[in-house]
This record gives C-alpha cells, structure tokens and sequence, in this order.
C-alpha cells in the first residue's frame, strides 16, 4: 500500500495497548493503540524505531500482524501492516470466555456457587 492509499482508509481514534516485537525473537514492547485503520495504527512507545524497520505486532482479538514502521516523532510511530485486518475486532471485548471479575458480574449471571443458600440451613454461631 503507499502512502496516498493508506490515508484514504477510515482510522478509529482509541486508547488500548499492544505488545510490539521489534526483531525476531526480541522481547515485546508495550505501545499505546492512538489510532487504528485496516492497514494500519499509530502507537506511542518509549522505544527508538527507525523507518523501514520490521516488526510483528499483538492485537487484541486479531494475534499477530506483520508490518513496517512508515514513519516516526518524537515518541510516536505509524505502522503499516503487510496484510489488511479487520479493525473491528479489535475495538470487540476480548475473546477467550468470560473475563468479567465475578464482583462486577449482575446476580443474574453469578455462577451457581455463587447464590445464595437458604438461611434456614445457617447454624447461629
């Protein structure tokens, strides 16, 4: 994709992270998500990265993602992904099963453990 292609690509302003891998088989860097389109973000990290530079980057509900950095300041950094993906998905609850602490959970939904018993089967102590 060049440059004029990109941009005429809707970007959903957000705020998430991201884990970003720099070079094969380096540690993952955490990035601030500013902004998302289906072939690329703009991430905010302490991190130095160059134009041109490679990377795979970890998005929620989508996994990894190839791509290269297409431009940098300061502490921000455009990327632009190899294969367009569906934006969407991100900004959905993550996937994997229920994540919901049970104490912000309505009773309605509380697991069976969790209802109440009857009181008349309580032993005043």
């Amino acid at each position: 994709m060049t440059a004029i292609e990109t941009r005429s690509l809707k970007r959903d302003s957000l705020f998430l992270s991201a884990d970003v891998t720099l070079a094969e088989g380096s540690v993952p860097v955490r990035v601030k998500v500013r902004n998302l389109s289906d072939g690329g973000m703009m991430a905010e990290a302490a991190i130095s990265v160059e134009r041109g530079a490679r990377l795979t980057i970890d998005l929620r509900n989508i996994g990894p993602i190839k791509g290269s950095v297409a431009w940098t300041q300061d502490n921000r950094f455009g990327i632009v992904f190899d294969d367009e993906i569906d934006s969407k998905k991100v900004r959905e609850p993550a996937s994997g099963g229920d994540k919901t602490p049970r104490y912000v959970r309505p009773s309605s939904i509380a697991p069976d453990s969790a209802r109440q018993v009857d009181k008349s089967a309580l032993r005043k102590i």
